[in-house]
């Protein structure tokens, strides 16, 4: 894998997105990289629906970036994967972002900063902001069975309940860095060698959670998820709370029953795993009927 910038084929951070039919905020996205570090980062983007006419071919070679088209949608995660996995070995750090993000100016250097200042940091993440500037609780607790029944059934019925609030590891607006169970996957900086020991995002994820499951499983494996306030981006898409289709809804819920069936496995859980499949297809139904009738009036 290439790059048209000659200084980024030294670098030692790749910048990597997934478009899906992206071209209206990736220009943003992509321009907002240069002012992001003082090294400039080898760019790299994977387009799940390389579909003509190619505006994001045009913009990615426009940043001087790398294309990588993909033959199907493996989902976020499919198109993250498949382009680590052609990055040169000298790559050190991985930027993951959403394209609908914008970077704040130095905000690699400030994540870098903080990543390589411990070996067992697998994953650092930067404040992350709605387009308004309000903060989104970007960096959580890894959902436990008790967080994630309860938010399950109140997160959308009693907004300041105790277990949507635990999940939201709420004291995400403290100005001093610390450590989190995950970290938001619409923009983060991994490790590499972390990344690709525990073998990157689960494709079992097409969309919804594969974050949240990669900070677990960066966990397990020993290694630290830090919030770093210091550092920035705004994403235009964070600022929906509520899901924009029945459709999006239940696919959010099947990630998050797959993943706490990947968390509470084995014959001794199945009583738990059966509450909170229950739990969340109460969460989903109550959801999908309020996206309806919000639909209807």
């Amino acid at each position: 894998m290439t790059s048209s910038t000659p200084d980024a084929a030294h670098a030692r951070v790749a910048v990597v997105t997934v478009s899906f039919g992206s071209s209206a905020v990736l220009g943003g996205f992509l321009e907002s990289v240069a002012a992001a570090s003082i090294a400039p980062p080898l760019v790299v983007v994977a387009d799940n629906k390389p579909t003509p006419p190619n505006d994001v071919a045009e913009l990615t070679a426009l940043a001087g970036a790398t294309y990588l088209p993909q033959e199907s949608n493996r989902g976020y995660g499919g198109g993250i994967n498949a382009a680590v996995a052609g990055l040169a070995p000298s790559i050190d750090w991985v930027l993951i972002s959403n394209p609908d993000v914008v970077l704040h100016d130095g905000m690699i250097d400030a994540l870098l900063a903080r990543g390589d200042s411990d070996p067992r940091i697998g994953a650092v993440g930067p404040a992350i902001y709605t387009p308004t500037g309000e903060l989104y609780p970007s960096a959580r607790t890894v959902p436990s069975l008790r967080t994630g029944v309860g938010h399950a059934l109140f997160a959308n019925i009693w907004l300041d309940n105790p277990w949507t609030r635990a999940y939201r590891n709420d004291n995400a607006g403290s100005a001093n860095g610390r450590d989190a169970g995950w970290l938001s996957g619409a923009c983060l900086l991994v490790r590499r060698s972390a990344f690709d020991e525990i073998g990157g995002f689960d494709p079992g994820f097409f969309m919804y959670f594969e974050d949240v499951d990669l900070g677990y499983r960066l966990g397990k494996a020993g290694y630290r998820s830090v919030y770093e306030p210091l550092s920035g981006a705004t994403h235009s898409g964070a600022h929906s709370t509520t899901e924009d289709s029945a459709a999006m809804v239940r696919a959010h819920h099947d990630s998050a029953r797959r993943f706490l069936g990947k968390k509470y496995a084995g014959p001794l859980l199945w009583p738990v795993r059966v509450a909170l499949g229950i739990s969340l297809s109460i969460r989903s139904a109550i959801v999908r009927r309020t996206v309806k009738q919000s639909h209807h009036h």
